[in-house]
């Protein structure tokens, strides 16, 4: 994925936070991107959005309304890449409802809500969107967390949105498996902690800092074979 050669990212949900960090940092390589997002009329009127950064790209980014927990918008955007090779299908949407989330106290609709977002709708999209990444250079790569290392829950807090992502990884790690022998690198990707909404302001990592970082790990990784847990800095993580 030698940079600035024209290389096509698709990054679902990427409207803000990292999702949108990605966005800009791979333009600023002189890829071209193809960006999600589920509401476009506050979008629009985002001075920092995904159309504002559009009108700098210099028609290198194609901003698509897309909710990856809807089959249909799925389906469309299945249909909207047939045909074009993709270097980096990068699922990046995702939902918290932050540290104190318990699983004794939580609603069943909530819970159900977060693990669809987090974890099934990602796979979803995985599986109709990984037939456009070209081979055998391509990168599948879903955002994780450093709480969906089940290994490393020393602590606890953050029960639900902890159980989503190990979903997530555990479900990475079985689309590996049923296509062992595919020459494409697949990542779970945990990011750092990162000043976003989910974040908070207190944490140590800019937006740009981790996108940075996370595309220069993604084309280290490049031509790897086989699930990998790994983050910003290119160190693996325990599952």
């Amino acid at each position: 994925m030698a940079e600035q050669d024209g290389s096509l990212a698709l990054l679902l949900g990427a409207s803000r936070g990292l999702g949108l960090g990605l966005a800009r940092e791979y333009l600023r390589r002189g890829w071209r991107v193809i960006a999600t997002l589920r509401d476009e009329a506050a979008d629009a009127e985002r001075p920092d959005g995904l159309a504002a950064l559009g009108r700098e790209a210099g028609g290198r980014l194609e901003i698509v309304r897309a909710d990856i927990n809807e089959p249909a918008d799925v389906a469309a955007l299945q249909a909207r890449v047939s045909g074009r090779a993709l270097d980096l299908l990068f699922v990046v949407a995702g939902i918290s409802d932050g540290a104190a989330a318990r699983i004794d106290t939580v609603s069943t609709e909530r819970f159900g809500e977060i693990m669809l977002t987090n974890a099934l709708s990602p796979l979803r999209a995985i599986e109709a969107l990984a037939p456009a990444v070209r081979r055998p250079h391509g990168v599948i790569a879903a955002m994780s967390s450093g709480l969906g290392s089940v290994a490393n829950n020393t602590t606890g807090g953050w029960e639900v949105y902890r159980a989503s992502k190990a979903a997530l990884d555990t479900l990475m790690r079985s689309f590996a498996a049923r296509h062992e022998g595919d020459e494409v690198a697949i990542l779970v990707v945990a990011p750092g902690w990162v000043r976003t909404d989910m974040g908070g302001p207190t944490a140590p990592l800019d937006i740009a800092t981790s996108a940075h970082g996370m595309a220069d790990m993604i084309a280290l990784r490049q031509g790897g074979r086989g699930a990998v847990f790994v983050d910003y800095r290119n160190q693996e993580v325990s599952w």
